[in-house]
């Protein structure tokens, strides 16, 4: 793009537009708006609230809990909901933090026992820093 001619807030004023119709109309955009779409209302307003939002099993029951993030980002609870296991899985291809976080809700919600056999388990005792990682192909 070339602004011969145009003066330099001309030109910050459209990188300022194009920056922000990235942001309301970019992949992560799309995924956090489906992802809202697919939670119930009280999910959604514990994600509003709080940054994550719980699910309950297909076949057992078990809550879990689900941080924004793409890996390391769920966390089976005990009876008074306080984090007891956490797992780690995620689709084999990079996808957007929103669209990994509503993959895990369904698959924990159609077929936890299938979920967690794949899954990794790790302590979630460890200091717990809710992340989105990026993977490079």
């Amino acid at each position: 793009m070339f602004l011969f001619g145009r003066n330099v807030a001309q030109g910050a004023r459209l990188r300022a537009l194009y920056r922000s119709f990235n942001e309301q109309n970019g992949p992560e955009a799309r995924a956090r708006r489906l992802l809202r779409e697919w939670l119930s209302p009280e999910q959604r307003a514990q994600f509003d609230a709080n940054g994550f939002f719980e699910v309950a099993g297909s076949l057992t029951g078990r809550r879990y809990r689900i941080y924004q993030g793409t890996m390391s980002n769920v966390l089976e609870l005990d009876e008074k909901l306080e984090p007891k296991v956490g797992w780690c899985f995620l689709p084999e291809r990079a996808l957007a933090i929103g669209d990994v976080m509503l993959a895990q809700k369904i698959a924990l919600e159609t077929d936890g026992a299938a979920v967690l056999a794949i899954a990794k388990s790790f302590s979630p005792r460890l200091p717990f820093v809710p992340r989105a990682v990026g993977r490079g192909h």
